[in-house]
């Protein structure tokens, strides 16, 4: 049972570093899109260089690969804290991928994709207050934040087991930490807004 263990936090991470993103940019449009506009490998970047449909079919790609890794753990693993680690593991791999240099997105659609599998009608809930807070503000990085700050809130009210309590506050610790630059746009009122375009022309 330790193999089986080991096992899937290991494969939990090495599918989280799958980077749709780049590898769909890079056979499409032979662009590295860890070079261009926010050097993001994530859905955002993309829509904002290459447009939404691409941009769109990355996005679920990513939430499929979060979704993917808690399902396998669940079905396969020991112990719910096992199911944790792989949750953790996959938006890791996603934010650095062990196969491209360890630069990856940001880790909010792989994040979405873990919390559908773990509370799924709490993450609609979520979802619709992200999608709310970007045609409202236009701001993705400013709606990812306040997501991930909602889902260890969400985890409590719906009581859902204490130890997937770490689980989120590791998730909106690390989503807040790597939207720093973000933050920092936001403040100085730069950070792009959610249908900005990005001419790399």
């Amino acid at each position: 049972m330790l193999f089986t263990n080991i096992s899937l936090v290991i494969l939990a991470y090495l599918l989280g570093s799958v980077s749709f993103g780049y590898l769909l940019v890079k056979k499409l449009k032979n662009i590295d899109i860890r070079k261009v506009g926010s050097g993001s490998a994530g859905a955002t970047n993309i829509s904002r260089v290459l447009g939404l449909k691409l941009a769109l079919l990355v996005f679920l790609l990513d939430i499929g690969k979060g979704f993917l890794a808690v399902l396998l753990a669940g079905k396969f693993a020991s112990s719910p804290w096992i199911i944790i680690v792989c949750a953790f593991a996959v938006i890791i791999g996603h934010n650095w991928p062990i196969f491209f240099s360890f630069k990856g997105g940001r880790g909010s659609a792989t994040t979405l994709g873990v919390i559908i599998a773990i509370m799924p009608l709490e993450s609609l809930i979520i979802f619709a207050i992200i999608v709310l807070i970007i045609l409202t503000t236009r701001y993705v990085s400013l709606a990812s934040m306040v997501g991930s700050v909602l889902i260890p809130i969400f985890l409590f009210l719906f009581q859902h087991p204490p130890q997937y309590y770490l689980l989120g506050f590791s998730i909106t610790a690390l989503i807040i930490w790597r939207h720093i630059p973000n933050i920092k746009r936001l403040l100085q009122g730069t950070e792009p807004k959610f249908g900005d375009k990005i001419n790399i022309s």
